[in-house]
């Protein structure tokens, strides 16, 4: 299983800090074969040292450059991190990044050779047209991605279960994330939206399910930590 945990613009560097020395005491506890990574915001971007992969939330298509306010390859090399976080629904809503944007970054960051976690999801309406309406909406976010890329792990997010307090159902998620592994040749598929540690057994143990994408439940170290040892 891949428990990934995305801060979002939550902690500061003090608090990231103290957050990886505690985790590092957690994973000893942890399966062998799981995988975790943690997104921290782009100002506690840092090396740890610890079973656990760190990756950024965000960076832009370039080595480095006059791009004010962006981060690049190189300030993300300092650190040694070579994963990211691709497609998000706050940043495709908040930001504009339009599906050619994102097809553009996705391109930059698979020839850099960044593990990417690429996140697809709809938002309510097209949820409550029914399930085709479901997988077009879906599907169309694979326009112009690579999905052979050998280093690309996809979360599928729903946009009204994002930070709601309302996760899907067993069988939304049973249903999509059958219908989506087709699609993607059977590349690892993350659940995100609202998964926390009440529901977390019940989420990883549905067929297509490979994993988490964990946002406000992430937050503490011990509620993240519940999840990767349920």
């Amino acid at each position: 299983m891949i428990f990934a945990a995305n801060f979002k613009t939550n902690h500061t560097r003090a608090s990231t800090k103290t957050y990886m020395e505690d985790l590092k005491v957690k994973l000893v506890s942890k399966k062998p074969e799981d995988k975790v990574y943690i997104f921290p915001p782009s100002t506690a971007l840092d090396r740890f040292d610890g079973d656990f992969t760190v990756g950024t939330q965000n960076a832009y298509a370039t080595q480095n450059g006059a791009y004010t306010g962006e981060i690049g390859v190189e300030q993300l090399e300092e650190f040694g991190i070579k994963a990211i976080l691709i497609g998000h629904s706050e940043r495709r809503e908040y930001m504009d990044e339009t599906q050619t944007k994102v097809a553009e970054k996705f391109d930059f960051f698979k020839e850099q050779g960044f593990e990417i976690i690429y996140c697809i999801g709809e938002p309510l309406h097209i949820r409550e047209k029914g399930f085709e309406s479901v997988m077009q909406y879906l599907l169309a976010q694979f326009e112009g991605i690579d999905i052979s890329y050998d280093k690309v792990i996809v979360a599928y997010e729903p946009i009204w279960a994002i930070g709601t307090g309302r996760s899907a159902t067993v069988d939304e998620i049973s249903t999509t994330h059958r219908a989506l592994k087709k699609a993607i040749n059977n590349k690892p598929l993350l659940y995100g939206g609202s998964a926390k540690p009440a529901n977390i057994k019940e989420i990883i143990s549905i067929a297509g399910v490979d994993g988490v994408l964990v946002g406000s439940a992430s937050l503490s170290v011990e509620s993240f930590s519940e999840m990767f040892l349920a």
